[in-house]
């Protein structure tokens, strides 16, 4: 089954090759979506994949690369969307 979650990372996530890292995951994963870095020192990672995949890519952004120091990952789900970008409902 194919899901899509929005992941926050917290802690010294920035400025640490975390994103970089998260891309490298995501792709060696098979993982479509974005990494990116947000104004308030937190990281982004939107994933969409197989439940079991983004289970395992969580798993890795919670232990981010060597210099990382994260705090926290928090996962959202993401509603899916129609083919137009509107919201399904």
């Amino acid at each position: 089954m194919t899901a899509a979650y929005r992941y926050l990372v917290s802690g010294r996530v920035q400025g640490v090759g975390y994103r970089y890292f998260a891309m490298r995951a995501a792709e060696a994963l098979g993982i479509t979506g974005f990494v990116r870095n947000l104004a308030d020192g937190r990281v982004e990672a939107v994933g969409e994949g197989p439940e079991e995949v983004l289970a395992e890519f969580e798993s890795k952004l919670r232990q981010g690369p060597a210099f990382a120091a994260v705090e926290s990952v928090d996962r959202t789900p993401i509603e899916r969307r129609g083919d137009r970008g509107f919201q399904v409902r």
